[in-house]
């Protein structure tokens, strides 16, 4: 089950949420640069505060544990990786600034990427810049075939989610 993480982007206080298979994929993606604010691009992105959870009252009922829950102890949150220095902080900004400017001459086609793309490289439909999901399967092939491609650096919200 993933866990969730309440994030915020220390260089413009943008707040959103982060999803993660575990608090060490979330630790393990930010030490390498990977966690980057889905507002402006920067990768100076941490952990928000959160209010602390209280200890119920003596009063009040509980509810029964579940079994995962009873059997296993509570996780310790990781601590904090250091920020990413300035530089690496630039130079994401301006990938997410250009991503954003290549995306703009780019249709989303979603999950027919690898089938559209394999159209216009044998020339069964005429040639344009397009973007969408491939499977890592399907991308592999996809160079086996010659067909070249690019994965986006940053996650690309499909028009028909986009606010």
């Amino acid at each position: 089950m993933p866990i969730v993480f309440d994030l915020e982007c220390r260089s413009a206080q943008h707040r959103f949420e982060g999803w993660f298979k575990s608090s060490d994929d979330y630790t393990r993606q930010q030490e390498r640069g990977l966690v980057a604010c889905p507002h402006c691009g920067s990768a100076d992105v941490g952990k928000a505060v959160q209010a602390p959870r209280l200890a119920r009252k003596g009063n009040q009922r509980s509810e029964a544990p579940t079994k995962a829950a009873s059997s296993q102890p509570e996780p310790v949150p990781p601590a904090p990786a250091a920020p990413l220095p300035p530089q690496a902080i630039e130079v994401l900004q301006k990938l997410a600034v250009m991503q954003a400017e290549a995306l703009k001459s780019s249709r989303f086609v979603g999950d027919s990427f690898a089938e559209d793309a394999r159209a216009m490289h044998y020339g069964e439909r005429e040639a344009e810049s397009i973007h969408g999901r491939a499977s890592v399967e399907q991308a592999k092939e996809l160079i086996e075939e010659g067909i070249a491609l690019t994965p986006l650096p940053f996650a690309v919200t499909p028009p028909e989610q986009a606010n």
